[in-house]
């Protein structure tokens, strides 16, 4: 849209995509040809952006076709409403059951209805969580309490009594919809939140989060559409799945019976075409001393079976 000003038009850009349902005016320039060439080149950006999308809405089809796990319409939309705003791309890892269903579907494996559809933790809970790791890095230039807001759904921050206005995750009252942001500790606290200045956000800081968010890859949420989304290597996350099962106290004896399920059943596969994966991350983790190594025997111990690749490492 244009503007005149003194005799002269002025270019602006009028939009709410992404912002809620207050529109947003950006001055772009003077009625110029440098001011129209960028206004061209957004428009074919535009044309482009929309085949890609109706891409991937076909490609998402023949997924769903396929069989591949699905992941449910609004955890779909929250997830994808966090690649919207660049989150994913400038670091930012989707983690917990959400991760654990787009590994299976990027390895090809079907994962047990059980482990995200039926149990408490897992499945009708859990599939109203979403988890994302985020990596203090100064290069992170995505607004999340914005991208959440514009998602109109009712979110408001979760307030923790000690953590003061530091919000590290988010619920809609009366719902189990809720979004987690968390992050590698810095020293030994482990419950003040920690800011990630580029998001507008804070975390809250888990142990084993450094080694869980080290190696990623692309990966694909598959539901109403597909969104790319960054997820934990596989093996990391298996051995990730044996250090929080460690961590558990006896009231979560269910979650971590769950966690080793998770971890076994990556392994297992991992092990039977890329075992050096295993190898790798294991090789990895007990590096960081004795209780790492300590904590992965004794819960490797306690899998539902033996994974050959982690006991010649382990002894």
């Amino acid at each position: 849209m244009t503007r005149d000003r003194g005799g002269e038009k002025y270019w602006y850009f009028r939009t709410r995509e992404g912002l809620g349902t207050n529109a947003q005016e950006f001055y772009i320039g003077p009625d110029d040809e440098p001011t129209r060439k960028l206004i061209q080149a957004y428009k074919d950006g535009r044309e482009n952006a929309q085949a890609n999308a109706a891409r991937i809405a076909r490609l998402a089809a023949m997924l769903r076709s396929g069989g591949v796990t699905l992941t449910d319409a609004v955890s779909t939309r929250i997830i994808r409403a966090f690649a919207s705003s660049g989150v994913f791309r400038l670091g930012g890892v989707l983690v917990g059951t959400h991760a654990f269903v787009s590994i299976g579907n990027s390895l090809g494996v079907k994962w047990p209805s059980s482990l995200h559809t039926q149990d408490v933790d897992f499945g009708a809970m859990a599939a109203r969580r979403i988890g994302i790791g985020v990596i203090q890095s100064p290069q992170l230039m995505a607004h999340i309490p914005k991208a959440i807001e514009a998602l109109e759904m009712g979110f408001i921050p979760s307030i923790r009594i000690h953590a003061a206005s530091k919000p590290t995750s988010y619920v809609v009252p009366g719902k189990e919809w809720r979004i987690d942001l968390v992050t590698a500790p810095q020293g030994s606290d482990r419950e003040t939140p920690i800011e990630i200045p580029r998001l507008g956000a804070y975390a809250q800081p888990l142990e084993f989060m450094d080694y869980l968010l080290e190696k990623t890859m692309d990966a694909a949420i598959v539901g109403n559409t597909g969104v790319l989304v960054q997820v934990p290597e596989p093996a990391r996350f298996a051995i990730h799945k044996l250090l929080v099962a460690s961590n558990r106290d006896k009231r979560s004896t269910l979650k971590a019976a769950k966690d080793r399920q998770q971890a076994f059943l990556v392994m297992t596969f991992l092990g039977q075409d890329r075992p050096g994966d295993i190898a790798l991350a294991a090789e990895e983790a007990l590096q960081r001393g004795p209780s790492w190594r300590r904590r992965i025997q004794q819960q490797a111990d306690l899998m539902p079976g033996r994974i050959r690749e982690l006991d010649e490492l382990i002894g």
